[in-house]
């Protein structure tokens, strides 16, 4: 992955990061301190696997940190989804009669920025992969 790669990395997380915090602000007041916080955190966690993968020359262990952490957003993301917490608006429960379309499209909005985080992050793994075995994994036989 290049520089560029990296910044754009970089500007993807935090266009991520502005839209998951308007939208935990709006979880339940109960979950505050719960699901919203480990969903900050892991987000965080996220973030500091990015900067650390830049820095590093060997990568492999700081990527594969990087992917799982991702994995863990993802999945508290999902939780929050299907305990209905994108249902909310200023920490009680929405008065329109829309609020499951409401929290589907919040869902889906962060989800999909989730997804285009994912994706970047694996093609940073695949192309840190190809730059460490350059032949592919393939061995050559002595003739």
């Amino acid at each position: 992955m290049g520089a560029h790669s990296e910044a754009s990395l970089d500007t993807k997380f935090l266009d991520f990061s502005r839209q998951m915090n308007l939208y935990l602000n709006h979880f339940p007041k109960h979950e505050r301190y719960g699901l919203s916080q480990q969903i900050r955190n892991s987000a965080y966690d996220v973030y500091g696997f990015i900067v650390e993968s830049q820095k590093r020359y060997m990568k492999k262990t700081s990527l594969t940190n990087l992917d799982i952490a991702h994995e863990k957003l993802r999945m508290f993301l999902r939780l929050a989804f299907e305990l209905g917490y994108f249902s909310f608006k200023d920490g009680s429960l929405s008065a329109d009669k829309d609020h499951e379309k409401t929290a589907t499209h919040r869902y889906l909005v962060i989800s999909r920025m989730v997804d285009e985080l994912g994706r970047m992050i694996g093609g940073w793994i695949q192309a840190d992969r190809a730059k460490q075995n350059p032949d592919g994994g393939k061995t050559r036989e002595a003739s």
